[in-house]
């Protein structure tokens, strides 16, 4: 049990920050300024914070019964993983000239820095037992697919796009947006491999 501690407070405690880095922003300074909650949680920002916090608690309870992760556990929290991973890295090429005045400062650190940064920390320090095909890779490419072509078309039709790159208007035109769809698949795949590599080569050193 004494091994369990670390990383179950670990969590715990990161878990806090990220839901709690998504409510504050949402309840504090979104809504008082009158924007729309739907449009809100069509951020993948907000959305992977959100699963890994989900993650970090779900997992921190399993340890603390000294529960055996599933096969499926072990994929799941290996996807949350990739999306705020993947998050961190979007942040800092593609959006380092966005416009954050309607962000709070604090907030914009821990939901793209801080949280991608422990997620990756997590899954190496507490490596998962259970080995993950590659077929995994695909599984996980399917909501960041679907969240993409959800998000232009969407775009197309109310013209509210929650990122510049999916916008023709700022990315070129949809043969602009193809190609950082395209880039954006591509450099996920790679993360997507590294992430399973990293898990399955120290995968029976931990129990987590």
């Amino acid at each position: 049990m004494p091994a369990r501690i670390a990383p179950v407070v670990f969590r715990l405690v990161f878990a806090v920050l990220a839901i709690g880095g998504v409510a504050f922003q949402l309840f504090a300074i979104h809504i008082p300024r009158g924007y729309s909650v739907v449009n809100y949680f069509t951020y993948f920002t907000n959305l992977s914070n959100l699963i890994i916090g989900t993650v970090f608690i779900v997992s921190a309870v399993r340890l603390l019964r000294a529960e055996s992760p599933s096969q499926r556990d072990t994929a799941l929290r290996g996807a949350a993983v990739v999306y705020i991973a993947f998050v961190g890295i979007v942040f800092n090429t593609l959006l380092t000239g966005a416009d954050l005045s309607g962000i709070n400062p604090a907030v914009n650190v821990i939901l793209h820095m801080v949280l991608p940064i422990v997620a990756m920390l997590d899954w190496i320090l507490w490596p998962p037992r259970n080995r993950l095909p590659f077929s995994v890779v695909w599984w996980w490419m399917i909501f960041p697919a679907v969240y993409a072509i959800f998000s232009v078309v969407r775009g197309a039709f109310d013209g509210v796009y929650p990122y510049p790159f999916f916008n023709p208007d700022t990315a070129g035109g949809y043969g602009g947006v193809l190609l950082y769809c395209l880039g954006m698949v591509a450099a996920f795949f790679v993360l997507a491999v590294i992430i399973r590599w990293i898990g399955n080569l120290r995968g029976r050193r931990n129990f987590a």
